[in-house]
């Protein structure tokens, strides 16, 4: 799997902060939000910043997973926000690049649309301030 990433000029912390009120503004529920690197630290382990956000909106999966249920295997939608040595980093995987995988052609611009939301969720995280 490969992800469309950037750099953030923000810490993981503010980057996705920046993002859970991009999601807020937008009316999209936000299902968890998994601190990766606390939960290692918890344990007593070591590990870069890392965070694992997991949103949607059921209105617009819902739709996809009547045309494959195979397909609930990608949803909700992801982004990862991590720390590769000192320069932090936001990514995900494009909607559109699992319409191979599932038996979801017809819903072509569905996915386009998930794409293009993921650029603003990421352009919206990543702004200088």
């Amino acid at each position: 799997m490969h992800l469309t990433a950037a750099d953030s000029p923000h810490s993981v912390r503010a980057t996705s902060d920046l993002l859970v009120a991009a999601l807020e503004r937008r009316g999209i529920a936000l299902f968890a939000r998994v601190d990766h690197s606390g939960q290692v630290r918890a344990a007593g382990l070591e590990l870069a910043d890392e965070e694992l956000l997991i949103f949607g909106d059921p209105g617009v999966g819902t739709a996809l997973m009547k045309g494959d249920p195979e397909i609930g295997y990608e949803l909700p939608l992801r982004v990862l926000v991590w720390d590769a040595g000192g320069q932090t980093r936001i990514g995900y995987r494009r909607p559109s690049k699992v319409a191979g995988d599932y038996a979801v052609a017809d819903q072509t611009q569905t996915l386009e649309r998930m794409d293009d939301l993921m650029r603003e969720l990421l352009a919206d995280a990543t702004r200088a301030s």
